[in-house]
């Protein structure tokens, strides 16, 4: 049964301070340490943020996913995963079409630079759109079931301290770290707007996402 390879939480006590902080302090730095990289995700969020486009949604979308990750990691679903290699196989040539597809469009884009000057809440992109591009990059990345599922799922069991609830502390510690981060990058990107407000410098920066996603797309198709 599926169910058996879950192993949900069952505190049979009330945790210490330090039982709760440490398991949390290392899911928080394990987050960070996973998250905080180059890559689709993360480039996609930094340019919404430049262009101040629908960013409490994609910032939504993008943590929720993590906290759901985590938890299933946390839970044990990780061992589910690992045996469903066909799954993972389907899941990552779908990316690497969508991040191909999407670095084109960047190439497009760069072609046509554009000021990241203020919208004042005008924004031409339809929110529609815009959330299933954050859902694809986020969805389609066989990494994201492999090493946030897996990883956060095995290193989280390393903090059990013999109780369900450090497992559990553990993972609230990852979603932490995730949702710091991406609220930072999403709405602290407009602080670069100065920065980026040249229609040369929006067309390096579309360039540069165009070969994030390339480079992404690179690494899945070649494993």
């Amino acid at each position: 049964m599926i169910l058996r390879n879950i192993r949900w939480p069952a505190p049979d006590r009330v945790p210490t301070v330090g039982a709760v902080i440490t398991p949390a302090a290392a899911g928080l730095a394990t987050g960070l340490s996973l998250i905080v990289a180059i890559g689709a995700q993360n480039a996609f969020v930094l340019r919404q943020g430049l262009r101040r486009s629908h960013v409490g949604p994609v910032v939504a979308v993008c943590a929720l996913s993590d906290a759901v990750l985590i938890a299933a990691g946390v839970a044990g679903i990780g061992t589910l995963v690992d045996r469903a290699g066909w799954v993972v196989e389907v899941v990552r040539w779908l990316g690497v079409a969508f991040l191909l597809w999407y670095a084109a469009s960047s190439l497009r884009r760069a072609r046509h630079p554009e000021s990241l000057a203020p919208r004042n809440g005008n924004d031409s992109e339809a929110l529609g759109g815009v959330l299933a591009r954050t859902v694809a990059l986020t969805w389609l990345n066989p990494h994201v079931y492999l090493d946030t599922v897996l990883l956060i799922g095995s290193i989280a069991a390393a903090h059990d301290g013999g109780s369900e609830a450090g497992r559990w502390w553990f993972g609230a510690g990852a979603v932490l770290g995730s949702i710091v981060w991406f609220c930072g990058l999403g709405f602290g990107a407009r602080l670069l707007a100065p920065l980026l407000a040249r229609p040369r410098a929006w067309q390096v920066l579309e360039v540069a996402i165009a070969v994030t996603m390339v480079a992404v797309a690179v690494k899945l198709a070649t494993g």
